[in-house]
């Protein structure tokens, strides 16, 4: 396969592009490109443009050639809005969420989440996981990198305004995936924390306008759940 890039400005149309450092470095001495190597360059644009990448020393150019508008987003505009999990979790959750089409992610910070993260801490994570994003979009072949937003609280959340259909995941049941009827507009997807919804934030759902959904009668970790859902529902209306 040829390899894809994330490239950080906007492409001009044609000529030579010197390469960012980093770009560079992994191109030619991460993946051990040759020089002259045939690869992908996206800007996030929706466009992606053939190129030859050249080694210049420590550094780098891109010849710039065709350029594609090659569409591979889905028809439905899913958003997760995925309670802050521990560990590795939340990582391996943005990357195979991308993969699966997600059009924007949302952390959130719910009562019984194990991670508690703020200020700097918080800045850095959010800045780490739209790193995740755009890798799981050079391999996925996404040229359109989703939205990571800053970590906000439910309620926070809860209180923005928009006419998003909003989905919260419950562990004790709820209206089955596939009885639902086809959105008109953005699905909002609510899953909670390892130790789950609290009772408060639950009912704070429930006022808010959301609708409970199941995934059958087994428990499912919050590292599987969300992506469980977005996998059903990109089956439903989306493009599987």
């Amino acid at each position: 396969m040829i390899s894809r890039f994330f490239f950080p400005q906007p492409l001009p149309a044609e000529g030579e592009i010197p390469l960012p450092d980093a770009l560079a470095h992994h191109a030619f001495r991460v993946l051990r490109l040759r020089d002259g190597a045939a690869a992908v360059l996206f800007d996030g644009s929706g466009d992606e443009v053939s190129v030859r990448l050249m080694s210049r020393g420590k550094g780098g150019v891109a010849l710039l050639a065709e350029r594609q508008a090659v569409g591979r987003e889905s028809p439905l505009e899913l958003v997760l809005v995925q309670a802050l999990a521990s560990g590795e979790k939340m990582d391996w959750i943005v990357q195979k969420a991308v993969e699966l089409g997600v059009s924007t992610i949302i952390p959130l910070q719910a009562e019984r989440s194990v991670l508690r993260l703020a200020g700097e801490r918080a800045t850095k994570r959010v800045e780490h996981w739209r790193q995740v994003a755009i890798a799981a979009c050079e391999q996925s072949g996404r040229n359109r990198v989703p939205a990571i937003e800053p970590i906000v609280g439910l309620r926070e959340y809860l209180a923005r305004g928009g006419d998003a259909q909003r989905l919260v995941l419950s562990p004790v049941g709820g209206v089955r995936v596939a009885t639902l009827p086809r959105p008109d507009t953005a699905l909002h997807l609510l899953i909670g924390p390892e130790g789950g919804w609290s009772d408060e934030e639950f009912a704070a759902c429930h006022r808010a306008g959301c609708v409970a959904i199941g995934l059958g009668p087994r428990v499912l970790r919050t590292e599987t759940a969300g992506l469980a859902a977005v996998a059903a529902l990109q089956t439903l209306w989306g493009d599987f």
